[in-house]
């Protein structure tokens, strides 16, 4: 009932929000607001508000069908494995956990002044961390030198560190992300498995962990010293963004040497038994050495993936980049990977943000790309090897992922162009 209620809700209250701003248009008129020329602004600004609000109405009911579509398909496969008896028994579970929860606090309150770490909640994050300890490569916080901020994430700020005399990287992860017992231990968990069994020059390879939640989990990486792949294509040497046409991008044999990298390492996960699907693969993600060398980094929406088998975690990623049978929160495979990869490597080809021509934005966008209307502009043709490269890219985002070619055959193909260009 609450998700029907939704839209309307949401509708009135988008609704109100237009009023008060209409009325601020005309409270914020000069007195000779009967002039023509600010009558001709009013209208426009209104007339750019009503297809704004049109847009989120849109949107809003879009996200709504999907919702509901990817609900009753999720009660679909419970009815069929025969476990949707359990999810009727979650409210029970829930006021039992409750009520061990509070019987616990004075326990947890003891382990805090004794200065212990309470055992973890979740068994992959057990399991991991014992692996992490067994293999040698667990440390203690007080083995870290922090030094200053160069990154922040949704879930974690990076710091440049020292650890054992090396410069390294260090994703230490929010403490709020542990306050759902077990939710952010999982997650955490799943980012660490995916990224320790990595050994590829490029993939961002780990060093160490810490897994005491929820005041010190974090990822000891190694130190990049160069740019992302966003920053190194769109902005000069000063970290500005570059302004066409006075400045242009670097040499296209470099953006297909990365975006060669780049298909490199995606074919090492894709390759492995099970499966490792980024999820989240976007040029703020792809990290460069000093030497603009590519790493694939951000294993946090990973997931492992046995062969023949789909995902059903719904939508995850970043819109501009995400694949439209995620976005449609329908069951997907690894092949979202290579769509992304193909945004990204148009990116790399035309030198310009996905989308930038449109003035959409990224609800809009998502809309569009999950109906199968919207792609990003293709390169203009110069010469044989813009027509090889756009028709690889073309095949990388085909709306049906079956279609869409492995990063074996990805890679081949740009090394192929890559010759051609040198």
């Amino acid at each position: 009932m609450a998700m029907d209620s939704l839209p309307t809700n949401t509708w009135r209250r988008t609704l109100h929000g237009l009023g008060g701003r209409i009325a601020g248009l005309f409270s914020s008129l000069p007195p000779s607001s009967c002039h023509h020329q600010h009558s001709d602004e009013v209208v426009t600004k209104l007339k750019e508000e009503v297809a704004k609000q049109r847009d989120l109405k849109e949107t809003y009911k879009a996200r709504l069908e999907s919702t509901q579509a990817y609900l009753r398909f999720c009660l679909e496969v419970a009815q069929d494995h025969g476990f949707l008896h359990l999810m009727t028994m979650t409210s029970c579970s829930n006021d039992a956990a409750a009520a061990v929860a509070v019987a616990g606090d004075e326990d947890d309150d003891e382990q805090e002044e004794l200065g212990t770490e309470a055992a973890p909640c979740d068994p992959y994050f057990a399991a991991t961390r014992d692996l992490a300890v067994r293999n040698g490569w667990c440390v203690d916080p007080d083995e870290i030198e922090l030094h200053e901020s160069i990154g922040q994430g949704s879930t974690a700020d990076v710091y440049r560190a020292t650890w054992r005399g090396i410069d390294v990287a260090v994703k230490w992860m929010r403490p709020e992300n542990f306050l759902l017992a077990g939710a952010g231990e999982a997650f955490f968990a799943q980012e660490l498995d995916a990224l320790s069994r990595q050994r590829h020059p490029h993939v961002l390879r780990l060093m160490a962990a810490c897994m005491r939640p929820p005041a010190s989990c974090f990822l000891v990486t190694e130190l990049l010293t160069g740019a992302t792949l966003a920053q190194w294509l769109h902005s000069d040497g000063g970290g500005r963004r570059r302004r066409r046409p006075s400045s242009s991008p670097p040499p296209l044999v470099e953006r297909v040497t990365r975006a060669v990298e780049i298909a490199l390492a995606m074919r090492h996960l894709h390759e492995q038994t099970p499966s490792v699907v980024h999820r989240d693969l976007k040029p703020s993600n792809v990290l460069l050495d000093g030497d603009s060398r590519a790493r694939v980094a951000d294993f946090g929406h990973a997931r492992f993936l046995p062969a023949g088998t789909a995902a059903l975690t719904g939508e995850t990623g970043t819109y501009v980049y995400m694949a439209p049978e995620i976005i449609r929160c329908e069951p997907y495979t690894e092949k979202c990977d290579v769509y992304s990869f193909g945004i990204i490597l148009n990116e790399l080809v035309t030198g310009e943000h996905p989308y930038i021509d449109t003035g959409y934005g990224p609800s809009k966008i998502a809309l569009e790309v999950a109906d199968g209307k919207l792609r990003p502009k293709l390169a203009e043709l110069r010469d044989a090897n813009s027509s090889v490269l756009n028709d690889l890219i073309c095949g990388t985002w085909d709306a049906e992922p079956s279609k869409r070619p492995s990063f074996a055959t990805i890679t081949s193909a740009l090394r192929e162009i890559k010759q051609q260009l040198l």
